[in-house]
């Protein structure tokens, strides 16, 4: 069935996100279209202000300020860094309630066959940041998967170059799990029985 140019160029637009194929498209925006127009007005404005999201300078956390609340925050620990590969693994941190240091993230893991070297992950940042002296510990709570746990090693590497004690998550999280699926409980106690590498 041919829509409209607008609905069609709307289904197209929601198949940007992971998951969802031309039907879950298709049903999102006809529930819009049928039952929800406000709803999608709101989606359409917060849409728009995405412009105005930007990344910390310090730890490449998505922010509209320059610093991100974190970052900002004085009470936090800045002799812990905890790498993480994405934003989502900093709320499930965050979720554990039990790490109250600063974050690095790196927005990826190293992937050669993807084209994914340390320059895409902003390891020069990090390299600057650790340079500082002010970091006493690096916790690479990176994927258990083979392209994060090479990306573990690489930070290894980087952090003993400037003599900051590294640390490893401990294994509680599941070989081949990202961190954004794990329970808040089992996630504490990873980071809280961390050994060092």
């Amino acid at each position: 069935m041919v829509f409209t140019p607008a609905v069609d160029r709307l289904i197209q637009a929601f198949r940007c996100l992971p998951g969802v194929g031309p039907r879950s498209a298709q049903r999102m925006v006809f529930h819009l279209l049928e039952r929800d127009r406000e709803g999608g007005a709101e989606l359409a404005r917060a849409l728009g202000a995405l412009d105005s999201v930007g990344h910390c300078k310090r730890c490449r956390l998505f922010t509209e300020a320059e610093l991100c609340a974190i970052c900002a925050d004085q009470r936090r620990d800045a002799k812990l860094i905890c790498i993480v590969e994405s934003p989502a693994d900093v709320l499930a941190v965050e979720s554990a309630a039990s790490y109250g240091g600063r974050y690095f993230v790196l927005m990826g893991k190293l992937s050669p066959l993807d084209g994914i070297g340390p320059d895409e992950l902003g390891l020069d940042a990090l390299d600057a940041i650790l340079a500082e002296g002010s970091a006493e510990e690096l916790i690479l709570a990176t994927s258990a998967t083979v392209e994060g746990e090479a990306t573990a090693h690489y930070l290894a590497g980087l952090a003993q170059r400037h003599g900051v004690t590294v640390s490893r998550i401990a294994q509680g999280v599941p070989r081949g799990g990202e961190l954004e699926f794990i329970d808040g409980g089992t996630l504490g106690q990873a980071i809280a029985d961390r050994k060092r590498v």
